[in-house]
């Protein structure tokens, strides 16, 4: 964390980031960098703790303690706020949920997989029919239509008789922020990106969201349209560490639409690897051409309307007498 110290900022380390560096905060500390964008924190080699002479009360060695801390906060305020945000993906016992690799949502690994689609009747492993979900009452109509599952009615990861108006890449997982009014009560605590996502009380904040969902070496990236497979309210799986829990389709936690099953070449029930992304994270692909929820589609039309405002002047002037 940066807090203000004077005109500059200084850095903050947790008990637990201290540790990790075995660094005594009574100690300096040696700050270095390899390429420019990294930082490399470690104790001083050689320092020893300073000790105050017992020949006055103890207040002084406490002003000096303090002395030296100020100057150690003073030292590290100098370092940029890019490289201070190297230092926490880096560091494995912050407070903040990061993978080993610095990842701000881990891998999910060895997730039974289950294949749904948009317009799906109930049985007896999908009780609830796919003409809406948590989030859309017209969903099938939000879409233009019924997703198709059968391989021979689908071409290039689509139907073949309509194109979808929604990314035919999505996903369900069992949780659902929304409530009957407002959101559940701990949404806000245990969405990662509920504060940030945020529009109002009757807007989700997990719908739409990107998960990035892995087969072997193959990795798609869907969008989350429904809450499920059999539960709505299990946040302990979807963003803690639990494991799924229901024993119907052996323990499925993940549903994948026909784009998702056919571009991963999944079974109808199978074992993936998944993870939610950031829109940043998320690489150009067959999932970022369709729909109009999806985030690529909107901000590749807000660039061409900002584009076009632009370059109307410049047309004005080039007729102008």
């Amino acid at each position: 964390m940066l807090v203000r110290h004077g005109n500059s900022f200084a850095l903050i380390l947790d008990k637990p980031v201290l540790e990790l560096l075995n660094v005594d905060p009574a100690r300096p500390v040696a700050i270095s960098t390899t390429d420019g964008k990294s930082l490399l924190v470690a104790p001083l080699s050689g320092a020893k703790k300073k000790t105050a002479k017992r020949t006055r009360p103890r207040q002084r060695p406490r002003r000096r303690a303090g002395k030296t801390r100020k100057h150690m906060m003073k030292a590290i305020s100098i370092l940029s706020i890019g490289a201070l945000a190297a230092i926490s993906a880096g560091c494995l016992s912050t407070r903040r949920s990061v993978s080993a690799t610095g990842e701000r949502y881990p891998w999910k690994k060895d997730i039974v997989t289950t294949v749904f689609w948009i317009g799906e009747k109930p049985s007896a492993n999908n009780p609830v029919p796919n003409r809406i979900s948590s989030w859309d009452k017209n969903w099938s109509r939000s879409y233009g239509g019924f997703d198709d599952p059968n391989p021979a009615h689908r071409r290039n990861l689509i139907p073949v008789k309509f194109t979808p108006r929604q990314n035919p890449f999505y996903c369900a997982l069992p949780y659902n922020d929304k409530a009957a009014t407002g959101h559940r009560p701990e949404a806000p605590r245990v969405v990662p990106w509920f504060k940030e996502a945020y529009q109002g009380p009757g807007v989700s904040t997990c719908k739409d969201r990107w998960v990035a969902i892995r087969k072997g070496n193959r990795t798609v990236y869907a969008q989350w349209e429904d809450a499920g497979p059999f539960r709505t309210d299990y946040w302990q799986y979807v963003f803690g560490n639990e494991r799924p829990k229901t024993t119907l389709n052996r323990g499925a936690g993940l549903d994948v639409s026909p784009a998702v099953r056919d571009y991963l070449g999944l079974n109808e029930t199978d074992v993936t690897d998944w993870r939610f992304v950031e829109f940043s994270e998320v690489p150009r692909g067959p999932w970022s051409t369709l729909g109009e929820n999806n985030t690529f589609v909107i901000s590749d039309r807000k660039t061409g309307s900002e584009l076009a405002q632009a370059s109307k002047p410049a047309e004005d002037r080039a007729i102008a007498p």
